[in-house]
């Protein structure tokens, strides 16, 4: 089946009217991006559902911090292994049916979650859930960038990425009610939590079949001005920095791809060290009820929420002042991944009540903020089936991460008896990260210096 995504146009072409291209943008935002945010937020609730009925779940079950951890961070070791394949069937067969397919299946396993009685069911629950949901994140930033050009594009993946703290509002009010219901019908709360909380991915796969176009080219609701202004500024990007290429080796070779997908790695190691944890060592810290705490992470993740919001907002208002290179967005992200730091160095070393609390709200605030602008560099990079292919590596090797650090916290506490050591040293991947961000900095502000807007890569 041949691609659906949008040629690429050759020939000189008139700059379209400011006012068709302000009409294209948000009818794409309006139409778009509420719909792919309940898409992701959903896949995110079930991705880390289990941190609130691990309250529950780890005692009915005999599960040690161990087996816990490993079981939490085995989903992100078969979604990095599908993340490539995923993303190339996405560009083949359609974003609208490949997503949708992604969104039943997960849901269907997650609510599959509730019969999990041993550590090797956990551990298999966990990985075909992996499995089934493999592609859709990079597969949605993929899609983004067909749709928004560079100087936009922070904007639009921080306002349909926030639905990941607005997810974790959402599970913190709703994850007590669920688990309050313990013995309802038979079932113990965290089975409760996983079934009601699988639900929405299903339907929303369905809603995904039938409103969310393939791309520019199939979306009714655009006129053919509005089109060809969204199909002439994606493609003729003037920040795009890469070969103008859709070879799929451009991608992997491409330095990069790997230096950026380092940091996320360190990045997602981070974040999941914290979020499958939080819940039991805030609890630990203030003895405050399952409600509460939960209350508690969701006043948490609304702040996160705002800080996506406006940080994408200025990194793009920054980026419309050189739109002939990507060099600003690296500040928009290095001074975040110092907090981050900060955040865990003060969390392994207090077990006052304020002080976890302000550390773990500065680590979920800085992971928030640098979303947009980070996600916003791989599409300057490549296009077409190259892009797919280096934005799902991208995710790939940023996944193992997320198996590395709940792994890890979760070993560090049956070796020590607490998570403060191992919160401790979680202090060092984002010092790592921020020194490779820096040096990407310093490389584009080479290539900056060596292509002139008179002069870019010429097309393959």
């Amino acid at each position: 089946m041949a691609s659906t995504q949008p040629p690429i146009l050759d020939g000189p072409l008139v700059s379209p009217d400011a006012a068709i291209g302000a009409s294209a943008m948000r009818k794409a935002t309006g139409h778009l991006i509420p719909l792919i945010a309940l898409g992701y937020g959903a896949a995110y609730m079930d991705r880390i559902n289990i941190s609130f009925a691990a309250l529950q779940m780890n005692r009915d079950l005999h599960f040690s911090a161990t087996v816990y951890g490993f079981g939490a961070g085995l989903f992100f070791l078969s979604y990095a292994a599908c993340e490539i394949p995923s993303n190339l069937l996405l560009y083949r067969f359609g974003a609208r049916r490949w997503l949708a397919r992604i969104m039943v299946t997960w849901g269907i396993l997650a609510m599959a979650m509730l019969f999990v009685r041993t550590p090797w069911q956990f551990y298999t629950a966990r990985f075909f859930l992996g499995v089934a949901e493999a592609g859709f994140f990079p597969g949605v930033i993929f899609y983004l960038t067909q749709w928004f050009p560079q100087e936009l594009r922070a904007r639009a993946i921080s306002r349909f990425y926030i639905s990941l703290p607005l997810s974790s509002v959402f599970m913190g009010l709703l994850a007590g009610a669920l688990l309050n219901l313990d013995g309802r019908l038979g079932l113990r709360g965290w089975q409760w939590l996983f079934l009601v909380e699988g639900i929405p991915p299903i339907l929303l796969g369905i809603v995904f079949l039938y409103l969310l176009p393939d791309g520019p080219l199939q979306a009714r609701w655009l006129t053919e001005d509005e089109r060809a202004w969204i199909i002439h500024h994606v493609h003729n990007d003037p920040s795009l920095s890469g070969q103008r290429s859709h070879n799929l080796s451009a991608a992997l070779l491409d330095p990069r791809v790997w230096q950026l997908g380092l940091f996320m790695l360190l990045m997602l190691a981070s974040s999941y060290a914290y979020t499958f944890v939080a819940p039991d060592v805030i609890q630990r810290a203030t003895h405050l009820s399952t409600s509460k705490v939960g209350y508690l992470i969701a006043a948490l993740s609304l702040l996160g929420a705002a800080a996506m919001l406006i940080n994408g907002i200025y990194s793009d208002r920054v980026q419309r002042r050189t739109p002939h290179s990507i060099y600003p967005r690296y500040m928009h992200i290095i001074p975040w991944a110092f907090l981050i730091s900060a955040g865990f160095f003060a969390c392994g070393l207090s077990t006052n009540p304020i002080n976890v609390v302000v550390a773990i709200g500065a680590i979920i605030i800085a992971y928030n903020a640098m979303q947009g602008p980070l996600w916003s560099l791989p599409g300057s990079f490549f296009q077409g089936r190259s892009a797919a292919a280096g934005i799902a590596t991208l995710n790939m090797i940023g996944m193992i991460g997320g198996f590395l650090g709940p792994y890890f916290v979760g070993f560090a506490k049956d070796l020590t008896g607490d998570y403060q050591r191992g919160l401790l040293l979680m202090s060092i991947p984002m010092l790592l990260g921020a020194f490779i961000m820096f040096y990407l900095r310093a490389q584009t502000r080479l290539r900056s210096q060596t292509l002139s807007p008179e002069n870019p890569v010429p097309s393959s």
